[in-house]
């Protein structure tokens, strides 16, 4: 079976990605299955932007493909060779994602598959793989589901974190959201002085 098979589209990607992409895809093909963790370590030298966006376009063509319907339906091997590249673009995903916007994608997946062990090993290693500012993305996601994902790992970075992004224009609302809910669910003292300070200065602001 060639990778022409899977359709046009997966073809153009396919002959998109560079070289380097293009052999973790095959080494990875020809390697066990990983198992449901997902690695939390950051901060890798070997870490490549590009070949994580290739991955991630990628992954979504192949997901696109096995839900194509008529004329254009796979067969039963196709569709099984198909899964199982999906797959294992998303298991190397699960290793090197850094950005909002492939979380966002691998728990997307995990949820439509109902997989709920994958989310809760995404969810372990959000803070620990990505920067606050991603996280902050993550949380203004269109899906809930992966909003809420992202909004609970918020609350897990410390005080000082969040308090850092309120200089942050586009970020500033979803750090003082964090900070609202440390202090009320969390009940941590240090975010309800910074949320008090906060009112304060809206308080202030209206007065003029």
């Amino acid at each position: 079976m060639t990778i022409e098979d899977f359709g046009a589209r997966v073809a153009s990607v396919w002959q998109g990605l560079r070289p380097s992409t293009r052999r973790l895809v095959e080494r990875a093909l020809s390697t066990p299955p990983p198992t449901v963790g997902v690695a939390a370590t950051r901060g890798d030298s070997a870490y490549d932007a590009r070949s994580e966006w290739e991955l991630s376009r990628l992954l979504a063509a192949l997901d696109e493909r096995a839900t194509e319907k008529g004329e254009t339906v796979l067969s039963a091997e196709q569709s099984r060779e198909l899964a199982r590249m999906a797959d294992t673009c998303a298991a190397v995903l699960r290793r090197e994602a850094r950005s909002a916007e492939v979380f966002a994608q691998l728990l997307d997946r995990a949820l439509r598959a109902r997989d709920y062990a994958r989310v809760d090993a995404l969810a372990d290693v959000l803070a620990a793989r990505l920067a606050p500012s991603e996280m902050c993305e993550m949380a203004r996601s269109a899906n809930p589901a992966v909003r809420a994902v992202a909004q609970e790992s918020l609350l897990q970075l410390p005080t000082a974190v969040l308090v850092a992004l309120l200089g942050d224009p586009v970020d500033a609302e979803v750090a003082r959201a964090a900070l609202e809910s440390q202090a009320d669910e969390y009940e941590s003292e240090e975010a309800r002085f910074v949320v008090n300070a906060l009112e304060q200065v809206d308080a202030d602001e209206d007065d003029f």
